[in-house]
């Protein structure tokens, strides 16, 4: 019993062109070299660095299948999917906002969304105590019919329904902590009460328009969405304090089979699309919280899917520091970074006024 790793080469060749970061190319606007931020370096530089610090030999390192056009169809509409196919084959295209792919998109997405449903799939077998799945493209902006924001195919939505359609759960808690609201994710299960959907964010950064506390499911799934808007430079002790507060009781109340979660890491205080300050110790410390929750509550069953997170030079840091408390495995990599952000998280007018955000969330929450 170990944590597994699942991973494949093929996703670092996807590639969308003719951005520049979030701007299409063209008139004022130049091409960067990189493109579009969401780029393969920050997952290949992570798994390299694993391999370096030798965290790879405590890992239980697999790939996976493709996900199946029948796991597909039951997130997806074969119309969005045909769609998809066809420009895939013909070279590559954009079908929704931001989400441009080349040839053989289609089936690296599918493979990146396989590597998630295998990830969950082996811990709901008890192969493996947990897991991680460096799927790419990401997955938790992708409508049903509207790829967005870097998304082509819903990565978690495809695991957790295979996972519904072989009777392996009943209920599971998607945990979103990319610093962007979750809003495929909330879509597609936003009426399911065995669904329990949480996100927090750095409110209105993307998707705009999406991300509100007052959306909190409808029909038999009322009560069962979470978002947790968070303000810029929200901090490391801000993110745990609304862990702490919001995250963990609605864990609890809940009693999910399974935890999967979303786990983006441009949340970080240097990515270029946000404004939060966390840390790579942030991410261990949120990883380490939602383990013991999920010891708690489902015999530790907790799957982690990589979604954003545009710093090449501080991703591989997140990740490993997330691993290392996936694993416990008795592997550093001291963050290059600690000492320099240490001294620039908020100051005590800023954390008083996150709390006072967390205690208003916490009476709408839990006391109305």
């Amino acid at each position: 019993m170990a944590t597994g790793f699942f991973w494949d080469e093929r996703c670092f060749w996807h590639g969308g062109g003719n951005y520049a970061m979030t701007l299409p190319v063209g008139g004022l606007v130049q091409p960067l070299a990189g493109g579009l931020p969401e780029n393969p370096e920050t997952k290949r530089r992570l798994l390299n660095l694993i391999r370096v610090t030798g965290l790879d030999a405590h890992l239980v390192m697999r790939g996976g299948a493709p996900a199946s056009a029948e796991d597909l169809a039951r997130v997806h509409p074969e119309s969005y999917l045909a769609d998809f196919r066809a420009l895939s084959g013909a070279g590559g295209g954009e079908l929704g906002l931001r989400t441009p792919f080349g040839q053989g998109g289609y089936e690296i997405a599918a493979l990146s969304a396989g590597l998630a449903r295998e990830a969950v799939f082996a811990v709901l077998r008890g192969e493996m105590d947990n897991a991680y799945a460096l799927s790419r493209p990401p997955g938790h902006h992708c409508l049903p019919e509207f790829p967005n924001g870097f998304c082509l195919l819903a990565n978690i939505a495809i695991a957790v329904e295979a996972a519904f359609a072989e009777g392996m759960v009943e209920r599971v808690a998607i945990l979103d902590w990319d610093v962007h609201h979750g809003n495929g994710s909330e879509a597609i299960f936003y009426d399911r009460p065995d669904v329990l959907t949480i996100s927090m964010h750095q409110e209105r950064n993307y998707p705009l328009d999406t991300g509100d506390a007052e959306d909190r499911g409808a029909g038999l799934g009322d009560g069962a969405n979470m978002n947790i808007p968070l303000p810029p430079g929200t901090g490391h002790t801000g993110y745990l304090a609304a862990f702490d507060r919001l995250v963990l009781p609605a864990l609890d109340s809940f009693r999910p089979d399974i935890v999967v979660v979303a786990c983006g890491f441009d949340a970080a205080a240097i990515d270029p699309l946000s404004r939060m300050l966390a840390t790579a110790q942030t991410f261990q410390d949120l990883t380490a919280r939602t383990r013991a929750a999920a010891e708690t509550l489902c015999d530790g069953k907790l799957v982690l899917v990589h979604e954003g997170g545009y710093s090449e030079v501080y991703v591989p840091f997140c990740g490993h520091a997330t691993l290392e408390a996936l694993s416990d495995a008795p592997v550093v990599a001291e963050d290059p970074l600690a000492s320099t952000f240490a001294t620039r998280q908020p100051g005590p007018r800023h954390d008083a006024m996150v709390n006072s955000l967390i205690s208003d969330l916490e009476d709408f929450f839990f006391r109305t």
